[in-house]
């Protein structure tokens, strides 16, 4: 019987990103094989996966990529079960894949993303996801992707926590190092300030009429006169418009002026046009139930 040493454990897990126990247990069942013991858990990949699949995944990372020959961003979450994972080189290096293979493949949704091949491997995404979850150890799930065509700016913000890809329509050389600060700055806009809609034309009618109601019912809870509540909630309803609309608000880098008003400014100072005319914001574990079991408490559990 073969000596299954800490340090075995260690270069098997770092061979295979599994976890420290399932390292340790294949060890013993090949005799401390390391070859053996890959195999092994790689052949006992789909079963663990499926164990795992009903863990919550919260945590992950968010990329925002464009290639630029062929005019195609995608915004992409995959997510993890730990922040711990999100953070590991053979998760990162995954998702990269899978955005490339949404540029490249064009899926209508997450099921047809997973029947395409993984860009860069023999396997479709739906195996390769299945591999890493045996091998990385944690639940892990292709949550949600948005594939845009056009004139893109994309900006990735704290280490895949916030993705963001800004469309623009211009007259104006793409390659034009203006317009491309331009677009950035307009990314940064969305990723700081989050907004929930274009512009004014933008926000639904039922969305307007829901949120003067509101304002109209609090401003005559007030004590204001009913004949000048119109008017009162008329200017709350342009302080949402400059709070929600991302051509309204207020610019990042200068207060005094509007999104709008900057990106024209910029248009007119190159001799064009530039239209901003769509962006996607992604920010990660939105709408998700968060993990509320202890990390450590689990790590420290295992090594019983």
């Amino acid at each position: 019987m073969a000596n299954i040493t800490a340090k075995l454990v260690a270069e098997l897990r770092e061979k295979t990103g599994s976890g420290m126990m399932d390292c340790k247990k294949a060890l013993v069942e090949t005799d401390g094989d390391m070859e053996k013991a890959i195999a092994v858990l790689r052949e006992k990949g789909l079963a663990a996966a499926a164990k795992r699949s009903g863990r919550i995944a919260a945590e992950g990372l968010i990329i925002a990529k464009v290639d630029e020959a062929k005019n195609v961003g995608v915004v992409l979450e995959v997510n993890s079960e730990t922040d711990f994972v999100a953070k590991n080189e053979q998760f990162a290096e995954f998702v990269e894949a899978v955005a490339n293979t949404v540029i490249n493949e064009n899926p209508a949704d997450i099921d047809e993303l997973g029947n395409c091949k993984l860009t860069g491997s023999d396997q479709t995404v739906a195996e390769e996801l299945t591999n890493k979850i045996s091998t990385i150890g944690e639940n892990l799930k292709i949550r949600r992707f948005e594939r845009l065509e056009g004139n893109l700016v994309a900006y990735t913000h704290g280490e895949g926590r916030i993705g963001v890809i800004v469309e623009l329509e211009t007259d104006i050389d793409p390659a034009n190092d203006e317009l491309k600060q331009c677009g950035k700055d307009v990314a940064l806009q969305v990723t700081a300030m989050n907004p929930q809609y274009l512009s004014k034309d933008s926000v639904p009618a039922e969305t307007i009429e829901s949120e003067k109601e509101i304002l109209r019912a609090q401003v005559v809870k007030e004590g204001k006169p009913e004949h000048i509540a119109d008017k009162i909630v008329m200017g709350k309803m342009s302080k949402f418009y400059k709070e929600n609309c991302l051509l309204e608000q207020a610019f990042v880098k200068d207060g005094d002026i509007n999104v709008k008003k900057h990106v024209d400014g910029v248009a007119s100072s190159l001799g064009g046009t530039i239209k901003i005319v769509n962006f996607v914001r992604y920010e990660k574990g939105e709408g998700l139930q968060k993990r509320e079991d202890n990390f450590a408490d689990e790590v420290a559990e295992m090594m019983k």
